[in-house]
């Protein structure tokens, strides 16, 4: 949802959380001495406005952890869900369809209102090949009534524990993560834009290339640590340089069409602890940018 900017202007949402929340360094750091874990979440929702769930890109989970998630958190919280790496690392983006419709299946869609963009995070080994990406991003729903569609093709190990219902028909984004420079093609950033799939925002301490393309009505961030892959935490003047720029990606100033965009940003920089404290201050900065 759009919102009035500083000078009367509309501008996107703009929601920045942290990728996984269930991180034993952080219990009497960020989460406070004695608080229990099943309460974990339920912290994070009173201090943020979004979370990446994680767990679904290495196994499949189920409807009841989905629908417990979402009873823990206020209704206004968002979960983007990362894809499953059976999907991007295995099969490669290769013949997805059963695959996808038991990611579809398991879960996501009890999110409901509550579910944001699907996040696709690819390995480094995979270039980009103009046809299997299409074919890719041809297959992924993007509505909930496409994605229920898609789930009632589900395979017999989703038998007895799929979820197949939705409570209303809204749009599902996506968004894609390559770690190849080959996504760098102009060709590739084309496909993405012709199908309105965003092309992940990184910051992956010089691992892996940046992309900085808008192509699509959202914008997805995530960040790795600056410095030091997954450990470093960001410094006054890194988080004033990122606010700036989701400001030019919330009020359209820094996009290609000069349309505002919805923006998404995910720390993932939690081996140290540092990432629930950046997205803190990070969204402390941008909301008051914006006064408040």
């Amino acid at each position: 949802m759009s919102s009035p900017g500083m000078h009367g202007e509309r501008r996107g949402r703009v929601r920045i959380g942290i990728s996984g929340w269930r991180y034993p360094s952080w219990r009497g750091d960020f989460y406070p001495p004695g608080l229990v874990q099943r309460r974990e979440l339920a912290y994070v929702g009173e201090r943020m406005t979004t979370a990446e769930v994680n767990g679904s890109f290495y196994s499949l989970q189920r409807p009841e952890s989905y629908r417990r998630w979402r009873s823990e958190v206020p209704a206004s919280f968002v979960f983007a869900v990362k894809g499953s790496r059976y999907v991007t690392h295995m099969l490669r983006l290769r013949g997805v369809e059963t695959a996808l419709a038991n990611f579809f299946a398991s879960g996501v869609l009890a999110l409901g209102d509550q579910l944001g963009p699907v996040l696709w995070q690819l390995p480094e080994r995979e270039a980009f090949d103009r046809e299997v990406l299409e074919e890719f991003l041809a297959v992924l729903p993007r509505t909930m009534s496409a994605a229920l569609a898609l789930a009632e093709r589900h395979d017999e190990r989703l038998d007895g524990r799929a979820w197949l219902q939705i409570d209303e028909d809204r749009p599902i984004q996506h968004a894609l993560e390559p770690r190849s420079e080959t996504f760098g093609d102009p060709d590739a950033v084309a496909v993405l834009r012709r199908t309105g799939t965003a092309l992940v925002v990184a910051d992956p301490a010089g691992r892996w290339p940046r992309f900085d393309e808008v192509t699509a009505d959202h914008v997805y961030v995530r960040l790795h640590g600056a410095t030091d892959l997954y450990a470093s935490g960001y410094t006054e003047a890194e988080l004033a340089t990122w606010a700036e720029r989701i400001r030019g990606w919330a009020d359209g100033s820094d996009a290609p069409d000069g349309r505002p965009r919805d923006v998404w940003v995910y720390f993932d920089n939690d081996a140290r602890g540092h990432a629930p404290h950046d997205a803190v201050a990070l969204a402390a900065r941008v909301a008051a940018s914006y006064g408040g």
